[in-house]
């Protein structure tokens, strides 16, 4: 269990497409985070040799599924262990997570409370419309029409209620992610200041 007062952990929430991802990069280069995309880490582990959970990741990313939170927890607790060992880092954005509400209450109960939630709000429209067009170029297995719309009504489902938990705690940071990219940043950076800044007082 690390203390929130040392190690700052910001979660990075969106429907599939809201370019999370793209912005979590601005933030690391100028911000000096680490940017833990849980996404990422379940399809590394998925490929690495003699992973116990390979297949059950697998079939959870097809079915547009979300795989058990103790794998994904465990993944993420390592990473960021491995960051504050090697690097000295302990600033985290932990992107694509928490997708539930039991992943929110588990990951602050064993690892950290976050600071807040960055919720990249985007319409199912514009979404769909990014991702299809990302599909002709990614080779994402995930990247096709029933996929995506799998995905997303996952994501309606089970991170709506994550997003209105910490609402209601005056921990969401809600953005535009509707504008192009550099006014979704210039947004972005303007919640990071001032949070860095009350964080440092």
């Amino acid at each position: 269990m690390f203390d929130p007062k040392d190690v700052f952990v910001i979660f990075v929430l969106g429907g599939p497409g809201s370019g999370k991802g793209t912005q979590c990069a601005n933030i690391k280069n100028d911000y000096g985070f680490v940017h833990l995309s849980a996404g990422d880490l379940l399809r590394e582990e998925q490929q690495r040799e003699g992973s116990e959970f390979k297949d059950l990741i697998q079939t959870c990313i097809r079915e547009g599924k979300i795989v058990p939170m103790e794998v994904t927890i465990a993944l993420l607790e390592k990473s960021m262990q491995e960051a504050i060992d090697t690097e000295g880092k302990k600033r985290f954005l932990v992107d694509g997570f928490p997708r539930k509400m039991d992943q929110a209450i588990k990951f602050e109960e064993v690892v950290v409370e976050s600071q807040f939630t960055l919720y990249f709000e985007c319409s199912e429209e514009t979404l769909v419309t990014r991702l299809l067009k990302r599909g002709e170029s990614s080779g994402r297995i995930d990247d096709n029409i029933e996929s995506i719309k799998k995905r997303f009504q996952t994501f309606k489902d089970t991170s709506f209620p994550v997003i209105e938990y910490y609402e209601e705690k005056g921990k969401v940071r809600q953005i535009n992610a509707e504008q192009d990219r550099e006014e979704v940043y210039a947004n972005v950076k303007k919640v990071l200041d001032l949070s860095l800044q009350e964080s440092d007082a």
